[in-house]
């Protein structure tokens, strides 16, 4: 019996780079609920919790550049890279309907902006849960 200790790594790796993809996945997910609880919070109880607001869309942006870092380590199929793809593409439409309101009022497309970002995000937290952990050998309920 001949062990393959490459490929048993190599598998191992990827695995932990699934792992890690999901891990800011979920991060992600999780900072946009902080925010929509945020701007609930601005809007309906204290407008000091806008500045909470407009800080975190600063900083867990980031994480979307690294979700597509992720796609480039990692492969995932189609639908998953869509659904970063896309969560790329929202935020900036997101940024878009903030500070470019040139002749159109874009800014009445950012709440349905941000419903579509965390559809997608919650989805993709989904989708990619699917893989790491039909991959471990667990049994899924479609497998019965």
């Amino acid at each position: 019996m001949i062990i393959d200790f490459h490929s048993q790594r190599t598998q191992l790796s990827g695995r932990w780079t699934r792992i890690g993809f999901l891990a800011i996945a979920v991060l992600f997910n999780l900072c946009l609920v902080a925010q929509l609880l945020t701007v609930g919070l601005a809007v309906f109880y204290n407008p000091t919790w806008w500045s909470i607001h407009v800080w975190l869309v600063r900083r867990y942006s980031g994480l979307a550049v690294l979700l597509l870092a992720g796609l480039l380590i990692s492969p995932f199929s189609q639908k998953i890279q869509m659904l970063t793809g896309g969560l790329v593409t929202l935020l900036i439409l997101q940024f878009a309907t903030i500070h470019l309101n040139f002749t159109l009022p874009l800014g009445v497309l950012h709440p349905l902006i941000g419903f579509l970002l965390f559809t997608s995000s919650t989805t993709l937290v989904h989708q990619v849960w699917r893989v790491v952990f039909n991959e471990s050998g667990t049994v899924t309920s479609a497998e019965h």
